[in-house]
C-alpha cells in the first residue's frame, strides 16, 4: 500500500514536471515568436523612417548614392550601433549629413538602427516610376570595365575616349586598351570631390586643347577646397603646356566635401561654362562675391567676356553668368537651339532643368520644391519675384548627374534629345525638348547602376558611365 502510495506520487510528480516543462518550453515558443514579431515590427519601422529620412542620399537598398553604401559594412565614422545613433543624431558636417535628433529619437532611432543592422534589403522602396521606358529599345553591352567611379567621358575619335576617374586618374581608352596620361593636375578625392568633367576645345583638331574640372585645395590649407578649370594639351600620354583659367581666390575655399558642380560646355562665341555648387554655404549662392552656387562664363583662354553680367557689380566675381544654383553637375549647350541646358541637385526632392539665361537669379536657396533632409521646411516658396522657374523639376529627387544632347543617327528618332543621368534612380531621362519647352521624358535605362555622365559618340551610340564601366547603348535587333 506504502509503495503504491508512493510509486502515486511519484506519478503525479513526475505529470506534474512534465507538464510544467512542457508549460515552459511552450512559454519559450511563444516568448520567441513575440520577440521575432517584435524585432520584425521594429525593422518595418525602421524601414519606413529609413525611405521617409535616409533613401535620397543613401539609395533605396542602403547602397549608397549621394552618401556612402551602408550594406557593404564599411563604415568610415564607426559603426557599432551607438556610432550609427550618434552619427544620424548628431550628423556630420565636414560630410555635409545634417543631424536628425530633432526628429528621430528614442524608440524611433532603435527602429532605423534595427533595420540598418538587419538583412532586409528590399528590391525598391522609390513609388513607382510613371515615367514611360524606351529600354527595350535599346542594346546594352561593355564598352570599357574595371574603372574606378569614371566621373567624365568625351570622345576625341572613333572608339577613343578621355575618361575621368574621380580618385585622380585620366585614361585615354578604346573598347580594348587603355592609357594613362601622366603629369595631370593634383585632385583632391574627398567626398564628392575629386577629378571631374574633361572636354576638348571646339577647335581641338587644330589646337589640342584638353579642358579638366576638378577639387583643387588651397596651397596652405589640404582641408580647404574649391572648384578649379585648366585647360591643358596631351603628348605621348603625357600633360603639357597646362594653363590656369579659373582659381577662386584663397578666401573663398572652403572646408566641406560636396556640392563641386561641374561640367563644361562650349558655344560658338567663344565662351566656355561651368558650374560650381554652393559647397554647403547655401546663403552664399546669393552672394555674388563668391564663386559659389553660381555658373560661371569665361573664354577659352581664361579671359572675361566683356558682357558678362556682373562686371559692373562691386566685388562681384566677374565670371559669374548665373547665380542661385545648389549644384549643378549637368550643363550642355543644345548644338541645334543654342539653349544652355542645365540639371542641379535639390535637397530632399526638388532636382531642377534649367535654361541658364544671363544675369538671372534662379533662387536657390530662396525658392525650391524640396525640403530639408530631416523632413523639415527647407523654404515656405517655390517661386518669389525676379527668381526663375526650373523648366521641369524631379520630386522626389533623381539625384541628376551628367547631361549631354543626343546628336547622333543610330536613333534618328531621338535627334535633339537631351540624355540626363541620375545617380539615386540608376536611369538616364531621355528628354523631348522644344526650343526653350520642356515636352515630355522616358526612361532610357535603369537599374544598371548609378550613373555618372552620359554621351553620344562618334559611331552614333550613346555611352553611360557606370561606377565600374562604360556600356555602349545601339539600336536592338
Amino acid at each position: 500500500m506504502t509503495r503504491l502510495l508512493f510509486l502515486t506520487a511519484s506519478a503525479l510528480i513526475l505529470t506534474a514536471c512534465q507538464a510544467a516543462s512542457a508549460e515552459k518550453n511552450e512559454a519559450k515558443k511563444t516568448s520567441k515568436v513575440i520577440n521575432t514579431a517584435s524585432s520584425e515590427r521594429s525593422v518595418q519601422r525602421g524601414e519606413a523612417l529609413y525611405v521617409e529620412f535616409c533613401e535620397s542620399c543613401h539609395g533605396a537598398n542602403l547602397e549608397g548614392g549621394l552618401a556612402p553604401s551602408m550594406a557593404d559594412d564599411v563604415w568610415v565614422h564607426g559603426g557599432t550601433d551607438d556610432d550609427i545613433r550618434r552619427i544620424v543624431t548628431e550628423g556630420l558636417e565636414e560630410a555635409g549629413m545634417p543631424g536628425f535628433g530633432d526628429v528621430i529619437r528614442g524608440e524611433n532611432l532603435d527602429d532605423l538602427v534595427n533595420y540598418i543592422r538587419s538583412d532586409v534589403r528590399p528590391k525598391s522602396s522609390v513609388p513607382v516610376d510613371r515615367v514611360p521606358s524606351v529600354q527595350d529599345q535599346v542594346q546594352i553591352d561593355d564598352w570599357a570595365t574595371n574603372l574606378s567611379e569614371p566621373w567624365g567621358v568625351h570622345f576625341i575619335a572613333d572608339d577613343t575616349a578621355l575618361v575621368t576617374e574621380k580618385r585622380g586618374k585620366l585614361w585615354r581608352v578604346t573598347s580594348d586598351s587603355r592609357d594613362e596620361i601622366k603629369g595631370i593636375p593634383k585632385s583632391i578625392d574627398k567626398r564628392q570631390g575629386g577629378l571631374l568633367d574633361v572636354a576638348t576645345d571646339p577647335d581641338y583638331a587644330k589646337n589640342g586643347w584638353v579642358y579638366l574640372s576638378f577639387t583643387h585645395a588651397d596651397a596652405e590649407d589640404d582641408d580647404a577646397l574649391m572648384t578649379k578649370i585648366v585647360r591643358g594639351r596631351i603628348k605621348d600620354n603625357a600633360w603639357v603646356d597646362e594653363q590656369s583659367l579659373f582659381q577662386a581666390k584663397p578666401e573663398d575655399y572652403i572646408k566641406t566635401g560636396f556640392h563641386f558642380g561641374s561640367r563644361i560646355t562650349f558655344d560658338d562665341s567663344g565662351h566656355l561654362y561651368f558650374g560650381i555648387g554652393d559647397r554647403g554655404k547655401q546663403d552664399e549662392a546669393q552672394d555674388l562675391t563668391r564663386p559659389n552656387g553660381k555658373i560661371h562664363r569665361i573664354m577659352r583662354d581664361g579671359s572675361i567676356p566683356k558682357d558678362n553680367p556682373f562686371l559692373e557689380t562691386e566685388g562681384a566675381y566677374p565670371s559669374i553668368y548665373a547665380y542661385g544654383n545648389r549644384n549643378p553637375q549637368g550643363t550642355i549647350v543644345h548644338p541645334y537651339s543654342g539653349v544652355l541646358w542645365e540639371t542641379e541637385h535639390g535637397p530632399r526632392g526638388g532636382d531642377e532643368l534649367n535654361i541658364i539665361k544671363s544675369g538671372v537669379n534662379y533662387g536657390w536657396p530662396k525658392i525650391s520644391y524640396g525640403i530639408n533632409y530631416n523632413g523639415t521646411e527647407l523654404t515656405p516658396h517655390t517661386s518669389l519675384p525676379d527668381m526663375a522657374q526650373p523648366v521641369s523639376q524631379w520630386t522626389p529627387s533623381i539625384a541628376v548627374c551628367g547631361l549631354d544632347v543626343y546628336t547622333g543617327d543610330l536613333f534618328p528618332q531621338w535627334k535633339g534629345r537631351l540624355m540626363a543621368g541620375a545617380l539615386a534612380y540608376e536611369t538616364v531621362r531621355l528628354i523631348n525638348v522644344a526650343g526653350e519647352r520642356y515636352v515630355s521624358e522616358a526612361t532610357l535605362i535603369q537599374d544598371e547602376g548609378r550613373v555618372r555622365d552620359v554621351t553620344t559618340g562618334p559611331d552614333g551610340a550613346i555611352y553611360v558611365a557606370l561606377p565600374k564601366r562604360i556600356v555602349r547603348l545601339s539600336p536592338k535587333e
